[in-house]
């Protein structure tokens, strides 16, 4: 994986507190489930962020330096997207109805922000560089792959069985419901990576030294996985998994690396899920209850 290392505009405590604010709408819509909270806290939050690029605004030189990016409008982007996410509840569910209010709302989630950036803002905020830097995977990064099966199938029979959170995702017993059950954990799981990390977390690294745009991205990353089903102890496995997603991303610039290793990642949840309802199938977890 190469690093690299880049200089970007710096928003201040201010900002941070900006930032903060609106990432913290994710636990208020997804976790204490308080939908006028999480509107509170991104009234907040974009009255911090106009704040502060006023105040950017007014020590500029407009003559001799560019623009930099847009504090509020970033953070508009992400009230958006999480404002869209919630419009919809995010229990898991296997029905058609319910497939078809995921994409449409996730969907949306992903598209609104690109297109607003795009077409109104005008500044290509958000992007999703599927090969990054166009090279082959390096030996370390197919270790991580063969590394993140390894985890998921050591730690995850016995935080989904031990646990009882299995039982969040409707029991699956056809069939039918196991496909569809592996087509909604595959699409949930590349759509977080579109979110969370292709546009939350690149929207706050225009503005933020990479572990503060980190942390904060993994505050929504952990709330929205907390709706949809990991909870219990689940934010001791959510929490590392975000951060990591995330460092993952600015050493590799490559979406398709990362959507690898969640869907990795996946592919082993599914088979607890479908295990832990049906023991005789993939049963081959070092815990099985």
């Amino acid at each position: 994986m190469s690093s690299r290392t880049d200089i970007r505009p710096q928003a201040g405590p201010l900002g941070v507190v900006a930032a903060l604010a609106v990432c913290l709408i994710a636990p208020a819509f997804f976790v204490l489930e308080i939908v006028w909270l999480g509107i509170a806290l991104a009234a907040v939050g974009l009255l911090l962020a106009w704040a502060v690029v006023r105040r950017g605004r007014a020590g500029m030189q407009p003559a001799t330096a560019p623009r930099p990016p847009s504090l509020l409008r970033d953070l508009s982007l992400i009230v958006m997207g999480l404002g869209i996410v919630r419009l919809i509840p995010l229990a898991a569910e296997l029905d058609n109805l319910a497939m078809l209010r995921f994409t449409l709302a996730l969907g949306g989630a992903v598209a609104v922000p690109y297109l607003v950036s795009r077409f109104i803002y005008r500044d290509r905020a958000t992007s999703f560089p599927w090969r990054g830097d166009g090279g082959r995977w390096t030996r370390a990064q197919w270790i991580w792959l063969v590394a993140v099966i390894v985890l998921a199938w050591l730690i995850l029979p016995f935080y989904f069985i031990s646990s009882g959170v299995y039982q969040n995702w409707p029991e699956v017993d056809t069939v039918d419901l196991i496909v569809r059950l592996f087509i909604g954990v595959g699409a949930v799981g590349i759509w977080d990576e579109l979110f969370f990390i292709c546009t939350v977390f690149a929207l706050l690294r225009r503005h933020f030294p990479f572990w503060t745009a980190n942390v904060l991205q993994s505050i929504v990353f952990v709330s929205f996985l907390w709706e949809l089903g990991y909870r219990e102890w689940g934010p001791i496995l959510t929490i590392p998994f975000a951060l990591v997603q995330g460092l993952i991303f600015v050493k590799t610039r490559s979406l398709s690396y990362v959507v690898t290793v969640h869907l990795l990642f996946d592919a082993v949840v599914f088979a607890v899920i479908v295990h832990a309802h049906n023991p005789h199938l993939f049963d081959v977890f070092p815990f099985t209850g």
